[in-house]
């Protein structure tokens, strides 16, 4: 039995809130870790565990990633729509330019899986995994497409922030410098000459 569309919408986004968070931390573990293996100029003390350590950073963010890149070119699809049919007072301003960074950075994703899948495949033999190629290969995608990973990370909240926003849109308000002053109630005269 399938789960109702808007229940699968929401499982589905709340896949999405799971790797942002996820990102997040991968992030701030490697900015840790990165403040105290560096010297005061940005050098890494142990070049060799510094690599070590930041292809780690990159492979868990791509795995991260992978539970949602089947379904990422969907969530813009259904937000664009979204964001078009919201009234003008509900959208973001920045929100049109963060999907537009989400798409390239999604199409940058999806060449270079498939770019790594051809290498694996490439003569005289093709690169199995648990070979020093493969693992070079994978480090090599995952290094590339860290940049586009992480601004997933940050500008994903775009998403949920749209969604949310098509789901509960706020009422068009007339700007201040536009508002028109109410218009004066006349009294009634009074009757008799007692005032009311």
């Amino acid at each position: 039995m399938s789960l109702p569309r808007d229940e699968r919408q929401q499982r589905s986004l709340d896949r999405l809130a799971r790797y942002i968070k996820e990102a997040e931390e991968i992030l701030a573990s490697w900015d840790a870790y990165s403040d105290q293996h560096t010297d005061a100029d940005g050098w890494p003390h142990d070049p060799t565990a510094y690599d070590t350590r930041q292809r780690r950073r990159d492979a868990d963010t791509w795995r991260a990633f992978t539970r949602i890149r089947s379904t990422a070119a969907s969530y813009l699809l259904t937000t664009d729509r979204q964001l078009r049919q919201l009234p003008g007072t509900a959208a973001a301003p920045q929100w049109a330019w963060q999907l537009k960074e989400l798409r390239t950075s999604l199409d940058a994703i999806h060449t270079l899986q498939a770019v790594w899948l051809a290498t694996l495949n490439t003569p005289p033999k093709p690169t199995v995994p648990g070979t020093e190629a493969w693992a070079e290969t994978q480090a090599e995608r995952n290094a590339e497409a860290w940049h586009h990973l992480y601004t997933w990370a940050g500008h994903g909240h775009a998403v949920l922030d749209i969604h949310t926003a098509a789901q509960y849109p706020r009422a068009p308000t007339v700007p201040a410098t536009t508002a028109v002053a109410p218009t004066p109630v006349p009294r009634p005269a009074p009757i008799s000459g007692r005032p009311l």
